[in-house]
């Protein structure tokens, strides 16, 4: 395969008006990636040279999205072998195969990207290779009819399908494979004579035949065959993928105390010996080593977490966040574009953002790293085996030194060096009896039904 020159259109002009959003259907996300991604994604793994993209008028944010790779505009809506055709410039017809996908069809697999160019460059050379699969109810769906040596003669819309074709259970995912040197001029003689007055994809195998050459067809799942046209689709979607997310971590040697609370990314990387409890969600970017204990209900994104290292309960990573071997994580902490040397803690009810924590460094509860001025993000060093007390805010930026201690409850703004106490108090007073006497006289106004 990788001595053939390969070239990819992804149609995805759509706008999904049954998603009810304003962006385009294929951005809108699974496991933390649009699914427009999750096929770019697989299509690079498959060894595809060149990439195009069809958009619709005004779909900026879709073309940044999937950049580097090239993007036509379908200015007219006129069907899939219409918007197919708008890549004729960019791919060109000096490619031995050319597939075509659905952008909103994210969970096909690599294997059946493989097997479809790998029918395509059979001794047969077909002129097109459809991707289908057995539908237990192929209600809507176009059924593919078969000769009686397996190639594909025709696809017929279930509108258009005869009683005997309605029984056919071999339906189209409307993705395929093409000859690449004779793709565009083949998609050049579709005609539009239907009641939608469209260019329709399937049509193509029609006209390979009036051209003397042979179809064929690759069988994939149903369940990873079908398109996303709406929120409840999407949802089914990602519970699919989760499913499998899951079972990749278990297989790899991580333990899920309750697999089905868990939420992964496509990017999620994960050792061997982590152990994640129930309800916790991976958000993109992030690596946990070997080891690792992620305690239930965190949320975590944008993290690199060490080996051995325990986060949570309740806890919250945000990007940036670097957290070494033996990082303890305690809960209701948030860390946010942080790095955490080695044995460093945090273990209640604190937030530590754009900060630097030595080796061994204790941060006591209720501790705030106070990192935003209005205006900038200011950074917050903490030295190797520094002692943090309770509810201190630390004001960026300031560094506490190796060894230091600061008395719980202050407020430090300026250095404190290595070894020393960083101390913001006010001196301690007490009034004698007064406790007493307040209570007597407001107990007096309670009992003549005054406050006072």
């Amino acid at each position: 395969m990788s001595q053939r020159r390969i070239a990819a259109i992804v149609l995805a002009a759509g706008h999904g008006t049954r998603m009810k959003s304003e962006k385009p259907k294929v951005l809108h996300q699974l496991a933390g990636q649009p699914m427009v991604s999750h096929i770019l994604g697989t299509l690079g793994d498959a060894g595809v040279d060149r990439i195009c993209v069809i958009v619709g008028p005004g779909m900026d944010d879709l073309t940044a999205a999937v950049a580097p790779h090239q993007t036509a505009v379908q200015v007219d809506r006129l069907g899939t072998a219409h918007a197919a055709l708008a890549a004729k410039d960019i791919i060109g017809d000096d490619h031995d195969d050319l597939l075509i996908l659905n952008g909103d069809n994210p969970l096909i697999s690599i294997d059946r990207i493989t097997a479809l160019l790998d029918a395509r460059q059979a001794d047969a050379d077909p002129a097109v290779v459809v991707l289908g699969f057995r539908a237990q109810n192929p209600g809507p769906y176009g059924r593919m009819v078969t000769n009686d040596h397996g190639a594909l003669e025709r696809i017929v819309e279930a509108k258009d399908a005869s009683d005997d074709e309605l029984t056919i259970d071999l339906c189209s995912s409307g993705m395929m494979a093409l000859d690449g040197r004779t793709a565009f001029a083949m998609l050049s003689e579709i005609g539009n004579d239907n009641a939608a007055g469209e260019y329709y994809l399937p049509d193509v195998v029609g006209v390979a035949q009036t051209h003397k050459r042979t179809c064929g067809v690759v069988i994939g799942d149903e369940g990873n065959l079908l398109g996303i046209n709406s929120r409840a689709e999407l949802a089914a979607a990602e519970a699919r993928l989760q499913k499998k997310y899951r079972a990749l971590a278990m297989d790899g040697g991580a333990t899920l105390t309750d697999p089905q609370t868990v939420y992964f990314s496509v990017d999620t990387k994960i050792g061997r010996d982590v152990i994640i409890e129930p309800n916790v969600f991976f958000g993109p970017g992030v690596t946990i080593a070997d080891g690792a204990h992620i305690k239930a209900f965190c949320h975590i994104e944008g993290a690199d977490i060490g080996s051995n290292a325990v986060i949570g309960p309740f806890a919250r990573l945000r990007p940036g966040s670097q957290l070494s071997e033996g990082v303890k994580i305690g809960n209701f902490v948030e860390i946010k574009n942080a790095d955490l040397a080695e044995g460093a803690k945090v273990n209640h009810l604190s937030y530590v953002g754009d900060a630097d924590v030595g080796a061994h460094a204790n941060i006591g509860a209720g501790t705030i790293t106070c990192n935003y001025d209005g205006v900038f993000k200011w950074r917050t060093t903490i030295g190797a085996g520094a002692f943090i007390g309770s509810n201190s805010a630390l004001v960026a930026p300031v560094t506490i030194g190796d060894g230091a201690t600061v008395a719980a409850g202050s407020t430090i703004g300026k250095d404190v060096t290595a070894h020393a106490l960083g101390v913001t108090r006010a001196p301690q007073k007490e009034l004698p009896g007064w406790s007493k006497r307040t209570r007597e006289k407001k107990l007096a106004l309670k009992a003549k039904g005054e406050k006072g």
